[in-house]
């Protein structure tokens, strides 16, 4: 995630995140609740876990109302973002202790899970090779880890096939037409999206084993992935 994007420093803008993001990732509120059961198969009762692009507090909500006894390192680059996971948190938020950077502000651990949703697909290739290595050897040995972003192909037909099908989703959740289309012509010119066969290349490359697809909706895609 970019700090410095409008759409995650701006307190008005921020204060719509939940609304905002439910209404354009398929399943969201599943998909945190098949990551918190992901990690929870094999990390203890007592694990710490690391939260990448924790800003907003929706899925480290999840997390730690699943597993009371589970601790949080909450990552994001930005103050109002986490801001809000704090309020969205509530009491719970005593439970996550909170790092205003990117992933070399994160502890070195070792933890014994790790999450990183929606966040990845703003990272260029190579800095996202880098962050994905970090959070790698920030783990303890076979602890999991659970990424979900953005993921389709990046040029040609296929691209604009789906680019089309996430908007048509966007719409038929109540954004506006123009809106949705906009946000088009802004993930074609912003963001750095990989094929998903290169974001599974990734997580192996890192030292991640037994990497498996656990969801996909339309544009996103989401692993898990244990450090060898």
């Amino acid at each position: 995630m970019n700090a410095s994007d409008s759409t995650f420093s701006d307190a008005a803008a921020v204060s719509g995140y939940a609304d905002r993001t439910a209404r354009l990732v398929p399943g969201l509120r599943d998909l945190q609740r098949m990551a918190a059961l992901l990690l929870a198969e094999r990390a203890p009762q007592r694990a710490r876990v690391m939260v990448l692009g924790a800003g907003g507090g929706l899925e480290l909500q999840v997390f730690a109302q699943a597993q009371p006894q589970w601790r949080f390192d909450g990552i994001d680059p930005s103050a109002e973002m986490l801001r809000l996971a704090r309020a969205a948190l509530g009491p719970l938020a005593t439970r996550v202790a909170w790092h205003e950077g990117y992933v070399d502000t994160a502890p070195d651990g070792p933890f014994d899970a790790a999450a990183c949703l929606l966040t990845l697909h703003f990272l260029p290739e190579d800095e996202r090779r880098r962050t994905v290595a970090e959070v790698h050897r920030r783990l303890a040995p076979g602890a999991p880890f659970v990424v979900a972003h953005h993921s389709f192909p990046n040029h040609g037909p296929a691209m604009d096939r789906w680019l089309a099908r996430n908007a048509a989703f966007a719409i038929a959740n109540g954004v506006a037409p123009a809106q949705a289309l906009a946000g088009v012509e802004a993930f074609k010119q912003r963001l750095p999206v990989l094929p998903p066969q290169t974001d599974e290349a990734i997580l192996r490359e890192a030292g991640f084993a037994d990497v498996e697809l656990f969801y996909a909706g339309l544009t996103f895609k989401g692993w898990v992935g244990y450090k060898a």
